[in-house]
């Protein structure tokens, strides 16, 4: 659960990381949703550098909030998903991590 809400806890990334790098051997549970909780946040991380460039046209504030809205739900959702004993899979999420 602390894999999905890392970003809300201001440590972005690096928790996902170290939970799945720490639990890959021993829980497939553990490393499932701290794999998927790792792709989503490089995912949004270069979604919003995508729209850094965007700022000067003025489209590029909406995309940055709409992004940072989807990743608070998709979140919550992931967190209560995983409290509940299911991986979940974020929509639109590269899979760079397998």
């Amino acid at each position: 659960m602390l894999s999905h809400l890392s970003a809300l806890l201001g440590v972005g990334f690096v928790l996902p990381l170290v939970v799945y790098l720490a639990m890959r051997h021993e829980s497939d549970y553990v490393a499932a949703n701290a794999r998927e909780a790792l792709n989503f946040h490089i995912s949004v991380l270069i979604y919003c550098f995508c729209c850094i460039p965007l700022v000067f046209i003025v489209i590029g504030v909406p995309l940055l909030l709409l992004i940072g809205l989807g990743a608070l739900v998709l979140a919550i959702i992931a967190t209560i998903k995983a409290s509940s004993g299911q991986c979940y899979r974020y929509p639109l999420t590269l899979r760079l991590v397998s």
